[in-house]
């Protein structure tokens, strides 16, 4: 008689009991590690060290509800995609910047990009700048508000028989408040095909 060369194991061979002892066993480790949390981090400034804090604002970031923005959506609402804040004209007070397009169900509607600001005693923000108008039909992407800039990469097309499904041009967008309003800049070499 001859012998395999490898011998016949009997945990070889799986049987029902084998995968519910697997189940259960991995069942178990999830349980135990969902249990077993770590305690919350701290971090300590070494002796000496001064902590500064960011410069004070005059109240929060103007909200996005309730305003109307200069968007023409006929039976269906704008809806804010995208929204960040920050002091855009160094005046100490934040202004909110929003992507808005209209809800469309279906296709790409074309984004605007409007700032917001409140004024004392107002209940709701007010629009006081369009950097993307709706009717460029861009869509707006990358979109952030970091060092007082605006930035955005948007999304255009060559000539209206482009489908709107489709975007043909990129291009890199910055807006930043000089001399009482918000002036664009291109990177260089940043439209493309």
């Amino acid at each position: 008689m001859q012998h395999p060369a490898v011998p016949d194991l009997a945990h070889t061979h799986t049987r029902p009991i084998h995968w519910v002892a697997t189940a259960a066993a991995v069942a178990g480790v999830v349980a135990l590690t969902s249990a077993l949390q770590p305690g919350s981090a701290t971090a300590a400034q070494p002796a000496g060290t001064q902590v500064r804090s960011a410069p004070a604002t005059a109240g929060p970031a103007p909200s996005t509800a309730g305003v109307t923005f200069p968007l023409q959506c006929g039976p269906v609402k704008a809806v804010v995609a995208r929204q960040a804040s920050g002091d855009l004209d160094h005046d100490g007070r934040p202004e909110t910047v929003a992507v808005v397009h209209c809800d469309a169900s279906m296709g790409t509607p074309p984004d605007g990009v409007y700032v917001l600001t409140r004024t004392d005693g107002a209940t709701t923000a007010r629009v006081v700048a369009t950097l993307v108008d709706p009717k460029d039909r861009y869509t707006v992407t990358d979109f952030a508000v970091r060092g007082g800039a605006v930035t955005a990469t948007l999304l255009g097309y060559s000539s209206p028989d482009v489908p709107n499904c489709c975007p043909d041009l990129k291009d890199s967008a910055k807006w930043q408040w000089k001399n009482g309003a918000f002036l664009r800049t291109t990177p260089a070499q940043a439209h493309s095909v």
